[in-house]
């Protein structure tokens, strides 16, 4: 009744244990589909090709997380497509993390009393590589233990020769194009990591500083301009007003004298300026601020650098080699002893720029860099979103994405780092400029030499889609696998990875995009909603939860919770329920086992099928169905939760408790129900499997002496429905469910058996009789039955002795007692929502609660009143 793999006779069912016990069972299982090839890929192959790159962790990380998260995503798409008969490549590999991996070595050095200038370059390099060798790539091992399908053979590192020489062709491409030049231009500078870095690697945050407001000039030709950064005065070239601001005309192409100085500068006209803000004048430092550099350019204003790369005040006089931090109270003490100070506001909360490495506030620095005209590469990573040859899911995140790539200032590309790929760019004595391709002789001789700058990390893994192929070689693999089906990746790496891969790829690649879709996820948090964080002390290592309920329990956890580019909150007692579902699983199949469950030979026709068999495989192909699209979708987290209720409220509560009568009685009822309870599982289990896949594995190879699910072949829906068969066990649980609960109410023990009367004359619940007493634990009704309660649910009547079952005094008592109470709390809380003034100053969540309060104890009322109706007269 699905379009199942065809079975091969199964093995006799190995006997399972008696409990899971994922510790004992995910190693093995993971090193035998290693082992056998499962994951590697074959560009020689005919099938359709499935392609994934990971986001390549950086070599200095381990698992967290948010890995975690995505890993498992991806690793359930590619493990279905896998099953659906595509040749399925999710292709591993590792960032070299310029800054982040130097940091790390020249700590290690540090501990020694060197510093990487003892070394040298040559040598430092060595000893970086040398630590990636002994001590890098840690994360490679976790990803194993969560279960990643990658295909360990292509494993590639962004400074690997290949990926290195990728790297040197497109730098080539880019100069020889004048896509690539080099200016001297505002950058990002990091004081501490003595490095550039980009726009997106600068972090904002409130801080509280100061705004000083100080006088320049003298006599009638003064001018307040406000700063919260007062050393950059030293390197102030001018002042800007409004050309329209009439307050400033008559000093506009004056000089006016710039404090502490032995300067003039000049007052300039500039429409940059907002006459609306403060005092409608700004200082320009056009050396140490991005807006001030571009007024300084408009007005050819020179620029001088006051601080080195420390930091350090660099500009003569007595300020000359204090830190910027200390410089900056230095001269608003000298401004205040001259008189100079108009007003000082402390604390004064604003923006800030921190290094997203080592979270040191950022100094806008004149430098001479490498950049990427980013204008023509930025359209074209526009327009192929626009004219729909890549979709980005959800299609909501669309308009961030061109927010960004609209609006891309040129990108600052080179490090002043020694571990990277070193810019491919020598100098002649002469002046000469040479640029070197990988197929180049670099120019030798006295007076040359190489840039000694590094390229930004981002622009080496900008190429991850295609040069992990072999690109720049025109290979196999990257015919079979390029483009990418699609990238998965989160929202918050949009502007820093996406953006790249997209602008490289239509450049490299003749205008073909590296993927098809961006499929974003959001961010892991704590269970509060809360950025998960060291210092906030709600950080979890995956490790630890893998070890103590098992990786499927954290994959599954996480799935359930990935809609698509929206936050994951996870608690531990999430996981944990998990790790129970794994168990319903284990223990559900064990059962199926003891009864004669099996995969062996077809499917009976439907016309040998009870109701129960027929509702179940109806159910079961709506949810093939409906998972096959959620999977298409990325809806994870709808289609866990389907698969979730299918498969533990479905199949192993009600088809299993259902089909106990049948087993029991044995015979040919039984036979078939085993074949069927067997294609259920079989197919449940392979739905599961992308998601859960070490417990799947193990029972899915039990139940039917397959090689692997993971070479299985994927569910279909065969289109059997039966609506009748559906609507027969709805009318069923309703009445079991029904019962169940008038039991519960009358305080019943979930054992204890009742005499009872079945009325189901008219109905299509006649053959369910036996099941319907079995689970509901009703005995015969006997020659002295009266009915106590009388029960009409589903067409059907249940009529209920509870004489001598319960004492009706006391439950009368006992509910009489709880009607007090609820009837109290209603009148409590109704009191309170009455009261004007407790409303006026109650915060809304406490009102929120009271109503809540209220609403509970009606439904209580109307609980316990009908209990103490349905009890029958003493």
């Amino acid at each position: 009744m699905t379009e199942n793999a065809q079975q091969q006779p199964s093995a006799p069912p190995t006997e399972l244990p008696t409990q899971y016990a994922p510790a004992d069972v995910e190693g093995p299982l993971y090193e035998r589909w290693v082992e056998r090839g499962y994951f590697e890929a074959d560009a020689k192959s005919e099938k359709p090709p499935y392609t994934v790159v990971i986001p390549p962790p950086n070599v200095t990380g381990s698992l967290h997380l948010g890995h975690a998260f995505e890993h498992t995503l991806i690793d359930a798409l590619t493990r279905r497509k896998r099953m659906q008969g595509f040749e399925t490549l999710w292709q591993p590999g590792m960032d070299h993390a310029g800054i982040a991996t130097q940091n790390v070595v020249e700590r290690e050095l540090g501990k020694e009393g060197k510093s990487r200038h003892d070394l040298g370059r040559e040598a430092f390099v060595e000893r970086v590589w040398q630590w990636k060798g002994e001590s890098g790539g840690q994360i490679s091992g976790q990803m194993r233990r969560l279960g990643d399908g990658v295909a360990w053979s292509r494993e590639r590192f962004t400074m690997d020769e290949g990926l290195s020489q990728a790297v040197q062709t497109i730098f080539k491409r880019l100069y020889d194009d004048e896509l690539i030049y080099r200016a001297e231009r505002i950058i990002n500078w990091c004081p501490r990591c003595l490095t550039a870095i980009s726009d997106i690697e600068v972090e904002y945050q409130d801080d509280d500083g100061e705004l000083v407001s100080m006088k320049y000039g003298e006599g009638d030709e003064t001018i307040v301009v406000a700063t919260t950064r007062a050393e950059t005065m030293l390197g102030d070239t001018a002042v800007a007003v409004h050309p329209d601001d009439e307050r400033y005309k008559h000093l506009v192409g004056k000089q006016i004298r710039l404090p502490l100085t032995e300067r003039s500068i000049p007052v300039v006209a500039d429409t940059h300026v907002d006459p609306e803000f403060g005092t409608g004048a700004v200082k320009v430092t056009p050396a140490h601020d991005p807006n001030d550099f571009e007024i300084g350019q408009r007005h050819d204003l020179p620029s001088l650098t006051i601080m080195d790369e420390h930091a350090v005040i660099t500009a003569h006089g007595p300020f000359q080699g204090l830190d910027r931090l200390e410089a900056r109270s230095a001269i608003v003490a000298a401004l205040r002893a001259e008189g100079r100070i108009v007003a000082e506001k402390r604390p004064y909360a604003h923006s800030v720029g921190h290094c997203s490495r080592c979270k040191t506030t950022i100094e806008p620095r004149l430098s001479m860099q490498w950049w990427v005209k980013v204008g023509p590469l930025a359209k074209a990573a526009g327009d192929a979103v626009r004219d729909g040859r890549v979709k980005i899911h959800p299609q909501e995140m669309e308009k961030r994405y061109f927010d960004w790539v609209d609006n891309l200032h040129d990108w600052c590309i080179s490090r002043q780092l020694w571990w990277g790929h070193r810019i491919p760019v020598w100098y002649g004595p002469n002046g000469e400029v040479v640029c070197v391709g990988p197929d180049d002789e670099a120019p030798t001789g006295e007076g040359w030499r190489q840039d000694t700058d590094v390229l930004d990390t981002w622009f080496s893994s900008g190429l991850w889609p295609f040069s992990t192929l072999g690109w720049p070689e025109q290979t196999e693999s990257l015919a079979k696998f390029y483009p990418n089906s699609v990238l998965v990746t989160g929202y918050d790496i949009l502007f820093f990875w996406v953006a790249r891969m997209m602008m490289f790829g239509l450049y490299a690649m003749d205008g073909t995009p590296p993927f098809h879709t961006i499929a974003l996820h959001g961010m892991v948090r704590d269970q509060f909603g809360k950025k998960m964080s060291k210092s906030f002390g709600n950080a979890v290592n995956p490790l630890d939860w893998m070890d103590k309920y098992g990786s499927d329990a954290l994959r599954f956890t996480l799935a359930r919770g990935a809609n698509p580019g929206v936050d994951v909150p996870i608690g531990e007692d999430w996981v944990q329920g998990s790790r129970n579902f794994a168990n319903k699983i284990w223990n559900a199949t064990r059962f199926a086992l003891m009864n004669g469950a099996t995969v062996d030979g077809p499917l009976p026709d439907a016309s040998q099928l009870s109701a129960t068999d027929r509702w179940i495989l109806s159910r079961l192909n709506s949810v093939v169905a409906e998972v096959d699209a959620l999977y298409d979708d990325f809806q994870f987290a709808k289609l866990s939760d389907a698969l979730f209720h299918f498969a533990w409220d479905e199949v192993f509560d009600w088809y299993v408790e259902l089909s106990k009568t049948t087993f029991m009685a044995g015979g040919e009822p039984a036979k078939v129900s085993g074949r069927v309870l067997g294609e259920v599982l079989d197919v449940t289990l392979k739905l599961l499997h992308p998601v859960v896949p070490f417990v799947t594995e193990t029972l899915w190879t039990t139940l039917t002496g397959g090689e692997s699910v993971v070479i299985a072949e994927w569910p279909e829906d065969s289109g059997f429905r039966d609506a009748a068969a559906e609507q027969e066990i709805r009318s069923l649980q309703s009445v079991i469910t029904e019962v169940r609960r008038f039991r519960a109410d009358q305080g019943l023990q979930p054992g204890q058996r009742v005499p009872a009367r079945l009325t189901l004359d008219g109905t299509a619940l006649a053959p369910h009789e036996t099941a319907i007493r079995q689970l509901l634990r009703l005995q015969p009704e006997g020659d002295a039955f009266s009915a106590t309660a009388t029960l009409p649910v589903a067409g059907a009547t249940v009529a209920l002795d509870l004489s001598g079952t319960i004492d009706l005094v006391a439950e009368r008592k006992r509910l009489a007692k709880d009607l007090a109470a609820a009837e109290k709390e209603k009148a409590q809380a109704h009191a309170k929502l009455g009261n004007e003034a407790f409303l006026a100053k109650a915060p809304d969540n406490v009102v929120e609660k009271i109503r809540a309060r209220l609403a509970k104890a009606d439904e209580d009322i109307a609980r316990i009143q009908t209990q103490l109706e349905r009890l029958p007269q003493a």
